[in-house]
């Protein structure tokens, strides 16, 4: 996590023991997978890979080994099938994840917000239902499985935004394509210099969007253990200063990776501190969730 994940490290730290050493393994198998599907080593860079669907095949395999509890000789795996098993986290919510790989293995595309979104929730979502039953939530407990869900999204909408450039590079794209269209963006043509003006209108669209699903968020911590709480809102803050960052750049939101600095980070670690005693009273979880948020499938 140190390597591929410097926001997610620190907010980690927060967690009582067994906690986050759940959260290091789960972690583990989604970078894991990840780095098999893009051809990476702890994220970073991602370069074009020519057999995509035998790496899905991989992914697959080993991932339907670890949660049979046979080893799969990977310890990320094996870590992996060790937390699904110990925390009864329904397996759906693996298999929800890998189908975000599949989706990139055959170079998909969203034509729609709701296709983005929908991605979203394959690739970040489901981990944060996931994470929130390692943090003891019910399993059934589904209103608040959804604002977990809200923070992957808002989470991967930052990731979006801060990555087009990168993901232009190995000829991804997750802006959907009615967004070019609307800001008269020819396909493959978002990157050119003379449309930056109109790609940081998109860019601050995502930003808002991460903000709304990020605040939503926030109303599901009540149900987290105190320390727990303090991870998850501090990873909000250092994650959607990302987002916020992005907008702020406009057009040079591409010239140089955005990340959070250091000292952000730890204003956040104290800021969410303070915010864990009255977070029930602040986000109440009985607050309707907005009607406008896309909502992820129950089936």
């Amino acid at each position: 996590m140190a390597r591929g994940s410097k926001s997610f490290a620190m907010a980690s730290k927060l967690f009582d023991p067994r906690t986050r050493e759940r959260a290091w393994l789960l972690y583990a198998w989604c970078r894991k997978c990840d780095d098999i599907a893009d051809g990476q080593d702890h994220g970073g860079t991602m370069r074009g890979v020519a057999d995509g669907q035998a790496r899905l095949s991989t992914i697959r395999v080993l991932t339907g080994a670890a949660l049979h509890g046979d080893p799969t000789g990977d310890p990320a795996f094996d870590g992996f099938g060790l937390v699904m098993r110990e925390c009864a986290i329904p397996q759906r919510y693996a298999h929800d994840l890998i189908e975000g790989f599949a989706l990139d293995a055959r170079e998909w595309r969203p034509r729609s917000e709701t296709d983005m979104l929908r991605y979203c929730y394959h690739v970040a979502g489901a981990v944060g239902c996931m994470m929130a039953i390692l943090m003891g939530v019910d399993p059934a407990d589904e209103a608040t499985l959804d604002r977990a869900c809200d923070l992957g999204l808002a989470f991967q909408l930052a990731n979006i935004a801060r990555d087009i450039s990168e993901d232009e590079a190995a000829d991804r794209c997750y802006l959907p394509e009615e967004w070019l269209v609307e800001m008269d963006i020819p396909p493959g043509e978002h990157m050119k210099p003379w449309v930056r003006s109109r790609l940081a209108i998109l860019a601050r669209r995502l930003a808002d969007m991460a903000a709304a699903y990020e605040q939503s968020a926030r109303h599901g911590t009540g149900a987290l253990p105190p320390r727990s709480a303090w991870a998850v809102l501090a990873a909000a803050g250092i994650y959607g200063g990302i987002a916020r960052e992005v907008a702020r750049r406009g057009e040079q939101a591409w010239d140089h990776r955005v990340a959070t600095p250091r000292g952000e980070k730890l204003g956040w670690l104290l800021r969410a501190g303070l915010q864990v005693p009255g977070r029930a009273r602040r986000w109440p979880a009985e607050m309707p969730r907005p009607a406008s948020l896309w909502t992820r499938s129950r089936s």
